[in-house]
C-alpha cells in the first residue's frame, strides 16, 4: 500500500535525522536513463535509514553500488570497467569494502556476476531495493546475496528520495515503472517488468516537499509516462478487470499532468519519456493550457521506415507518427520535439535509411539521441533476427543521421534569435564564471551574463546569438514565475 502524505513527511524527517547519526559511507554511481538516477536517490534514502551516508570519495566507501543500464552494449562495457576499478580499490586499499550491482544489468545478468565472474558481493534488481539491508546481512554471513525478483506493485511511492548531486533547482519524480510495449530491440520489459503506476497523492506530496525546499522544476519520469494509469494499484494490463468504481475514479496521465500543473503553478513541469502510440490528444491540450508545463516532448521514433518499425514492434506507422507530429504542432505551436533513432537495425536497407532521413526532414527535431543498433541478449530481435548490417554501414548511416540532426538543431535554435525566452537558471556556465546557464521551456540551453541573477531564478533573456545546441543572450529582467 502507498503511504499517506503525513507518513511520507514523517519518513523524510526520519531519513534526515538518521543521516546525522550514520557512520558508514555509501558511494553510488548511476548510468543510463534518468530513471536509474532517480532510483539511485531512492536507494540512498533506504541506505540512509540503515546507517549509510553518501560520499563522493570512492576510497572512503564501506559500500559501493553501481546502478546499471542494459539498453546498449556500450553501457554494459562501461559498467564492467567501473567494476574493475572498484575491485582494484577494494584489493589495495579497503578489503572490507562491499561492491554491489543494481538495476537493469543486475536483472539481466543475475548470478553471473556472483558465481561465474565473482566481481561483486551482491546483485539487486530494480524492484528489490528495499531488500538491500537484508542482502548486506547475507554478505556479512558469507552467503550469496541476490534479489532480482520483479514486482507487480512496487513503485517506491513511500520512499522520500535523497537528492544526489542536486543543484537544488530541478529534480526527478518517478510516476510509473516498467513497460508493456515489447519493442523487439529493448530489454526494459525484461529488466523492469510490467507497467504499474504510482498513487497520485504520493506524487503530489513529493513535489510539494520539493517546492518547500526551493526547487523550481520537476520532471515526471517513466519508461512510458503516457501509459500512467492509477486505479487503486496493480498492473496496467489488469485494468480491464478492475471494479467499476476503480475505473470511474481512475487517473490517467493527462489528468495527473493537469493536477500537478494546477497544484504547483510556480513550478515548471516536464515529463519523459513518451511513446507515440500511447500519447493522447488530451495530454497535448494540458500542455497548451498551462504555462508551467514545458513546451517540449521527447518522442522516440527509432526509424522512419514502416518495414523496420513493424520489425521493431513499434505499434505505429510512419504516417501515424507524422500525423501525431502535425497534431502536436497544431495544438502547441511553440513546441520543440526531440527523438531517439537507431541506425542499422537488422535487415535495414539503404531505402529504409533514406526513409529515416526523410522523416527527420519532415519533423526537424531540435535534438536527438542517436545510436547504432547493438544486439541485446534476450530480446526478440536477438533471438529471431540476424544482425546483418555491416559495422561500416551502421557507422556511415549513423553519421548521416547525426549530421542531419546537427543541421536541424541549428535551424531550430536560429528560430529564437531576436526573441525573448523565459529561462530557469540551473548552474554557472561551463565556459565562464561570469555567465549563467539554464533552459527555456523548450529544454534548450540558454547562456547569458550573470549580472545580479542567481541559480534558481526565472529570468527573461533576449536571444542575440546561437550555436546548434545553445542560445546566447542577455537578461532583460525577472520572469513573473519567481
Amino acid at each position: 500500500m502507498e503511504k499517506t502524505m503525513d507518513e511520507n513527511r514523517q519518513g523524510e524527517t526520519l531519513v534526515m535525522d538518521q543521516q546525522n547519526q550514520n557512520t558508514k559511507k555509501l558511494f553510488i554511481e548511476s548510468y543510463g536513463c534518468a530513471m536509474n538516477f532517480a532510483d539511485s536517490e531512492v536507494v540512498a534514502s533506504i541506505m540512509a535509514t540503515n546507517g549509510y551516508n553518501t560520499t563522493q570519495n570512492l576510497e572512503d566507501a564501506d559500500l559501493v553500488l553501481v546502478n546499471t543500464c542494459s539498453i546498449r552494449d556500450k553501457a554494459e562495457q562501461t559498467v564492467r570497467k567501473r567494476l574493475e576499478k572498484y575491485n582494484a580499490v577494494k584489493r589495495k586499499q579497503n578489503p572490507n569494502m562491499k561492491v554491489g550491482v543494481l538495476g537493469c544489468m543486475a536483472e539481466r545478468l543475475k548470478s553471473q556476476f556472483l558465481e561465474q565472474e565473482k566481481i561483486v558481493d551482491l546483485v539487486v534488481g530494480p524492484d528489490a531495493y528495499k531488500d538491500l539491508p537484508n542482502l548486506l546481512q547475507e554478505v556479512e554471513a558469507g552467503n550469496d546475496a541476490i534479489n532480482v525478483i520483479l514486482s507487480k506493485e512496487e513503485t517506491y511511492g513511500d520512499i522520500a528520495p535523497v537528492r544526489l548531486m542536486s543543484n537544488g533547482v530541478t529534480a526527478f519524480v518517478s510516476i510509473t515503472r516498467g513497460c508493456d510495449n515489447m519493442c523487439t530491440f529493448c530489454v526494459v520489459p525484461f529488466t523492469r517488468g510490467r507497467e504499474r503506476s504510482r498513487e497520485p497523492q504520493s506524487i503530489l506530496q513529493e513535489i510539494k516537499d520539493l517546492a518547500e525546499k526551493g526547487y523550481k522544476e520537476v520532471t515526471l519520469l517513466g519508461q512510458n509516462v503516457d501509459s500512467y494509469l492509477w486505479y487503486g494499484g496493480g498492473l496496467k494490463k489488469d485494468f480491464d478487470n478492475a471494479s467499476e468504481l476503480a475505473k470511474a475514479t481512475a487517473v490517467d496521465f493527462a489528468q495527473l499532468l493537469d493536477m500537478v500543473a494546477v497544484t504547483f503553478p510556480k513550478m515548471r513541469i516536464r515529463f519523459s519519456t513518451s511513446n507515440p502510440q500511447d500519447m493522447h490528444e488530451e495530454v497535448l491540450h494540458v500542455i497548451a493550457k498551462h504555462r508551467n508545463v514545458c513546451s517540449h516532448i521527447h518522442l522516440p521514433v527509432q526509424s522512419g521506415s514502416d518495414r523496420i518499425l513493424k520489425l521493431m514492434n513499434r505499434q505505429h506507422t510512419r504516417e501515424e507518427y507524422m500525423a501525431l507530429i502535425d497534431k502536436i504542432k497544431q495544438i502547441i505551436p511553440d513546441i520543440e520535439i526531440t527523438q531517439d533513432m537507431i541506425a542499422g537495425f537488422p535487415t535495414e536497407t539503404e531505402q529504409d535509411h533514406q526513409d529515416t532521413l526523410s522523416l527527420m526532414e519532415y519533423v526537424q527535431y531540435n535534438f536527438g539521441y542517436m545510436y547504432a543498433y547493438s544486439e541485446r541478449p534476450g530480446t526478440l530481435a536477438a533471438r529471431k533476427m540476424e544482425d546483418d548490417v555491416t559495422d561500416e554501414d551502421k557507422s556511415r548511416r549513423l553519421q548521416e543521421i547525426v549530421d542531419l540532426q546537427g543541421k536541424h538543431s541549428t535551424i531550430r535554435t536560429r528560430h529564437y534569435v531576436g526573441k525573448t525566452v523565459e529561462v530557469l537558471v540551473e548552474k554557472t556556465s561551463k565556459r565562464s564564471e561570469n555567465d549563467l546557464s539554464g533552459r527555456n521551456s523548450q529544454s534548450i540551453t540558454v547562456v547569458f551574463p550573470r549580472e545580479h541573477y542567481k541559480i534558481g531564478d526565472f529570468v527573461n533573456v533576449e536571444i542575440t546569438d546561437c550555436t546548434s545546441g545553445t542560445l546566447i543572450g542577455k537578461a532583460v529582467g525577472y520572469s513573473d514565475m519567481n
